[in-house]
């Protein structure tokens, strides 16, 4: 493992990579309260509005592993910068966007910057940190960032587009992003794998990010053209042909975006489906119930950022202090019962509902339960890692919370539009109709996260959590300096 040299103060660029993985999880939600006005003035349609919060999650989530690749052979900081960069320049395009296809384009090329930085970023930290209590500490900061991200990201966008316009959460972070850009030669050091092979598997990462935009947009549109219909087939069909195609290139090229033999590794196979499984809840329940709140309840911007940020940020301590008491298995199957108990309790909202009688309760309970899921997760997926894989780990356990994102909001979208437009047809009224459908998600919402558990009981193991890298690493390549 490469250590910090004397002259990198590895706690402030900490700091520095902190900020940045922030800036990537504030903007997964920091749109959701903005898009009914984002619809308004770019004229979206009510199919496509979802796509400014999809396309982000599906480029970050399917450039995810390709982008922890390049940061492991090119150098870990240079690819930061190169993440960094892109995502500053593509955060002022949408700021600028004047119609609906231009912010989904920069919205997408977003979420790719994000894909390019956030592996470098925490590769870094795993290899500034020995494993141990330091490297628990700096992952359960970490993991208390994106617990906490997703709901900051609800009461900025809802500030920012209640006082300056729906354009300042985009605005907001070119001076944080250019910032970032000048402090790091300065303060994060260099590293990467000491090996002459420089070879990228592009077809893996086309042919799987391919598949899963098609899934995403065939679920998506399912309500609008019929789950029977030749366009959802088609897409489905083709879908499943690129996913398979995906998994038979990463069987067979030299080097592969997703090494398969990294499954091996039950505990990072567990923490990666809980990770997934989060995300298709937690992101997907923000996602609907911040849409709830204002197309039913007519609660502004502001009024639903800040009536959905009531998470306990607190929590991450405990949590991170149960962690190293108990170990990561219990404490993050505890954080997603809570995410379930609270997206569950979420189905009883009435269509005349006040926030204090009948929302106030779910989104505690689903908020705490970020804090006791996102690190435990963080630390499980990592544990035992060799620092040569550090790049593929981080942008795994990533690549499962964003794609599970990005298909559970499809999923809550295409849930709640069929049977709105169920009841609508059966002669309800809109705001009737409205909330059956919400409701109908959140049950569906609340049984993703349930399954969470059997899953984390059946693969994440206490020896592996225990062992050192050396005992459970795959590979032989190791960490030099960069030259």
């Amino acid at each position: 493992m490469l250590s910090a040299p004397p002259s990198i103060n590895r706690w402030r660029a900490f700091a520095l990579l902190a900020v940045s993985y922030f800036m990537t999880i504030i903007d997964l939600t920091i749109v959701n309260v903005s898009l009914p006005t984002i619809g308004r003035d770019l004229h979206f349609s009510e199919t496509s509005l979802q796509w400014v919060v999809t396309a982000y999650a599906l480029t970050f989530g399917g450039f995810l592993l390709l982008g922890g690749r390049a940061a492991d052979l090119l150098g870990r900081r240079r690819i930061l910068m190169v993440g960094l960069a892109l995502f500053t320049a593509a955060s002022l395009g949408c700021a600028l966007a004047t119609g609906d296809a231009f912010l989904i384009g920069t919205r997408a090329l977003q979420g790719l910057g994000a894909a390019i930085m956030l592996p470098a970023a925490l590769s870094i930290v795993m290899n500034m940190f020995e494993e141990g209590a330091e490297r628990n500490k700096a992952l359960g900061i970490w993991g208390g960032l994106g617990a906490a991200g997703a709901t900051v990201g609800l009461i900025a966008g809802g500030f920012l587009t209640r006082y300056a316009g729906w354009q300042y959460i985009f605005y907001l972070n070119v001076p944080i992003g250019v910032a970032a850009l000048l402090l790091a030669p300065r303060i994060v050091p260099e590293s990467r794998l000491a090996s002459t092979r420089r070879r990228f598997d592009a077809a893996g990462a086309v042919a799987g990010t391919g598949g899963l935009v098609l899934l995403v947009d065939a679920i998506s549109q399912a309500p609008q053209y019929g789950w029977a219909a030749t366009r959802t087939i088609a897409l489905l069909a083709a879908s499943a042909a690129l996913l398979a195609a995906f998994l038979v290139i990463e069987t067979r090229v030299k080097d592969p975006i997703l090494p398969l033999s990294i499954f091996r590794l039950r505990t990072l196979a567990g923490a990666n489906v809980a990770g997934l499984l989060l995300g298709g809840s937690f992101f997907a329940f923000i996602f609907a119930g911040t849409l709830y709140m204002q197309q039913v309840l007519h609660y502004s911007a502001l009024q639903t950022g800040v009536a959905a940020s009531l998470t306990s940020i607190a929590l991450a301590g405990l949590s991170q202090l149960l962690v190293t008491r108990i170990g990561p298995k219990f404490v993050m199957a505890f954080g997603m019962t809570l995410i379930a108990a609270g997206v569950i309790w979420a189905t009883q909202v009435p269509v005349d509902g006040r926030f204090v009688g009948n929302l106030a309760g779910p989104m505690v309970v689903a908020g705490a339960g970020t804090a006791f899921s996102f690190i435990p997760i963080s630390i499980a997926a990592l544990a035992g890692v060799a620092s040569h894989r550090a790049g593929l780990a981080s942008g795994l356990l990533n690549t499962s919370q964003q794609l599970g994102g990005a298909i559970g909001i499809a999923i809550a979208s295409s849930v709640a539009a069929g049977h709105s437009q169920s009841l609508l047809h059966a002669g309800d009224t809109v705001p009737v109709a409205l909330t059956g459908g919400f409701r109908q998600a959140f049950w569906v919402l609340g049984a993703i996260a349930l399954l969470a558990i059997p899953a984390i009981f059946a693969l994440v193991r206490r020896d592996e959590l225990s062992a050192t890298p050396n005992q459970v690493a795959v590979g032989d390549a190791e960490l030099a300096p960069a030259r």
